[in-house]
């Protein structure tokens, strides 16, 4: 694995990247992925499908000079896109901001055995946040899933 302590055998190396191809990137993870998809303004009009990792399992391969950052509401989410093509394969979530989410949609196939898919109210975060929290700890003690 590319930089990955593996601390769980059933954790795979997926790669994916953006859509010109000069932003790529490594996350260790289950070939089973559990993703949440959230209906709020930014994920829902960009068809953003979550899979929350730690840092530690993910590795930037290349093409950091071509990320962009983008903010809003809290400013704690670090929204990254990359900046010919315009897709986010990846960013700092608010709802996890020592890790990552990915974007599964970003993902190269043929790592990926199966992907569930559960729905997440981001609309009113306010109320549904605490959801999360829950999803993605026990995600990521289970060895691996999301918000803005």
């Amino acid at each position: 694995m590319t930089g990955f302590s593996q601390a769980h055998e059933s954790l795979v190396e997926h790669r994916g990247g953006c859509h010109c191809g000069r932003v790529r990137f490594a996350v260790a993870a289950p070939a089973d992925i559990e993703a949440t998809e959230c209906n709020c303004s930014i994920c829902r009009k960009s068809g953003f499908l979550h899979l929350i990792v730690p840092k530690d399992r993910f590795t930037l391969l290349q093409g950091s000079e071509f990320l962009a950052e983008y903010k809003f509401n809290t400013g704690v989410a670090k929204h990254l896109f990359c900046k010919i093509c315009g897709i986010k394969s990846f960013y700092v979530p608010r709802s996890n901001p020592d890790g990552y989410s990915i974007n599964v949609r970003c993902l190269e196939p043929g790592t990926v055995k199966e992907i569930r898919i559960s729905l997440f109210d981001g609309m009113n975060w306010e109320e549904h946040g605490h959801e999360l929290a829950h999803l993605s700890a026990a995600n990521l003690s289970q060895i691996d899933p999301r918000k803005t």
